[in-house]
């Protein structure tokens, strides 16, 4: 490791800053372009040749395999560590660990993760060819296939897709409008094919550089710049009232009785005030047919008779059909202490006061919502005290309401591109999400948060109706606009514009089709890469 060169690691550094920053909070989203640039420089130029060339100065080699791995390994641990670093507020305000061994977590956490950019690293390392040579172009252009196949692993291995790269770009429509048929992978792809255009300006004989740099950086100047062309209005004719409850994330013993009771009877009475209609819509105000109450952390317990009668009185009164956060438990008839199975759960409630279907959410949380292999992790068991050891659901069908089909996404599945998307292809006219995102606190995480959930609607084709306790609560548009929120961390209503949708775009339909073509790509080049390299070193061999 001592051969890789020192620009070869500040490379590194500026990769992995850049990589932060482009993702909120602070959201300098135009860094995007230039952000891998680094990495990709760094590990095509790590390592000077065992005879250096005066003439024309040295000529820094590809990193060796296990270089390429190290170099991108440690870029993966400052960014996920710069990116998720609420990690460790999370686990120490609210999970009871000491702060201590939460700095452990978030370095273990980024340690694990970091192994997605190592892979990154290893593979663009070897599909540079015979370390003897030139820089392969090869390299640089299946780059943005590499690094969309590591983003399928990471979604499908790790089960942690948070902050894939093509979010960065939600507010570019034009762009993003890519996700309707490749998810947000396709956006990832074409960030990374400009970064590997800007790598190259720094990798070519000097000649031809400022050509090349300058075609690049232009290619991302247009790609921005379509940011600014306007998208198509899109017209809402439904009105939903979402709450935001704004509880404090864990109050333990202060739910007395009368205090549920209370809670239940402001919540009631905020949910039938409706709010004022937002500048932006004009005409005749016409009664909300939708009340979405957010993930709670509240015990509301939907074998609990009381919070049942309560939210059966509210769809009477308001004549609307409601979609509420609760604890589902295994039988209505079980008591919360009885129940076997507990779920974090959706249910929709008729105008009639019937409650007729329930959502479990199926992609549960690891140490917020279970612990994974207990044993070794039981120090952090009082992250589910906090909230509760679920069960998982095993279905993503949208919700009846009357005519009306409600897909469902609860809190982190919003980062699943295709979970969602499961829902809609099943029938979904329009998508609720409800999120308790008060376990972050004033972290950059609800806005990390917020952004995924826009790109959701943009891959769907699908108005956004997204309800949290603490906020960002806000109605999206099919193009990821926000088309009405409410300030974060206060007690209020959102009078929410949508609409309803049957189409259904090539993603919502087919999935992830174009990240598994990139995987399958990756792995074809790669193998036949691993074939030439023994055949290389089967012929030095003999020849030797």
């Amino acid at each position: 490791m001592r051969q890789i060169h020192s620009s070869a690691w500040l490379l590194v550094l500026l990769s992995a800053v850049l990589q932060i920053l482009i993702f909120p909070l602070p959201n300098f989203y135009w860094l995007s372009w230039v952000a891998i640039a680094p990495l990709l420089v760094a590990l095509l130029r790590t390592r000077p040749p065992q005879t250096l060339q005066l003439t024309e100065g040295i000529k820094l080699r590809p990193a060796s395999p296990s270089q390429g791995f190290l170099l991108g390994y440690v870029c993966g641990i400052l960014w996920y560590a710069g990116s998720c670093y609420w990690v460790y507020s999370t686990m120490h305000q609210y999970g009871g660990i000491s702060a201590p061994v939460a700095v452990g977590m978030l370095i273990l956490f980024s340690i694990y993760l970091g192994l997605y950019h190592g892979a990154f690293g290893l593979i663009i390392s070897l599909l540079a060819g015979n370390p003897n040579d030139r820089v392969s172009s090869r390299a640089l252009l299946l780059s943005p296939a590499v690094w969309v196949a590591i983003e399928l692993a990471r979604t499908r291995i790790s089960g942690f897709p948070w902050d894939l790269l093509g979010i960065t770009q939600v507010d570019n429509i034009p762009l993003a409008r890519a996700a309707t048929v490749t998810g947000a992978y396709g956006v990832s792809f074409e960030i990374v094919l400009v970064n590997a255009a800007v790598a190259a300006a720094f990798l070519v004989r000097r000649e031809k550089r400022k050509m090349l740099l300058a075609a690049s950086i232009g290619a991302a100047v247009i790609l921005q710049a379509a940011r600014w062309i306007p998208a198509p209005n899109v017209e809402a004719d439904r009105w939903a009232l979402l709450l935001q409850q704004n509880l404090p994330v864990a109050e333990g013993s202060d739910w007395t009785r009368e205090h549920f009771l209370a809670t239940l009877g402001e919540f009631s009475a905020l949910s039938l005030r409706p709010p004022t209609i937002p500048e932006a819509h004009t005409g005749e105000a016409a009664p909300a047919d939708l009340i979405v109450w957010p993930e709670s952390p509240a015990p509301f317990y939907s074998s609990d008779p009381f919070f049942r009668n309560a939210i059966s009185a509210l769809a009477r009164q308001s004549k609307a059909w409601i979609i509420v956060g609760n604890l589902g438990t295994s039988s209505a008839s079980l008591g919360p202490d009885q129940a076997s199975e507990v779920y974090n759960s959706a249910s929709s409630i008729s105008p009639s006061g019937e409650w007729v279907g329930r959502y479990d959410k199926a992609h549960l949380v690891p140490f917020g919502e279970y612990v994974p292999f207990k044993r070794i992790f039981s120090f952090a068991g009082g992250l589910t005290k906090a909230v509760g050891e679920f069960t998982p659901g095993n279905s993503h069908a949208p919700l009846d309401a009357g005519a009306t089909k409600i897909g469902v996404f609860i809190c982190y599945e919003s980062i699943f591109p295709d979970e969602v998307r499961q829902s809609v292809a099943q029938g979904a006219e329009v998508l609720v999400n409800i999120s308790n995102d008060g376990w972050y606190g004033d972290s950059g995480a609800f806005a990390q948060h917020l952004k995924q959930a826009r790109m959701r609607a943009i891959e769907n084709a699908r108005w956004v109706l997204r309800d949290t306790n603490t906020g960002v609560t806000a109605s999206i548009d099919p193009y990821g606009r926000i088309e009405a929120s409410v300030q974060r961390k206060v007690r209020t209503v959102l009078r929410a514009p949508y609409a309803l949708s049957n189409a259904i775009t090539f993603y919502s339909r087919h999935g992830d089709w174009f990240a598994y073509l990139c995987a399958i790509i990756s792995i074809a080049f790669l193998g036949w890469e691993l074939v030439s390299l023994r055949s290389r070193t089967e012929a030095k061999r003999h020849h030797g």
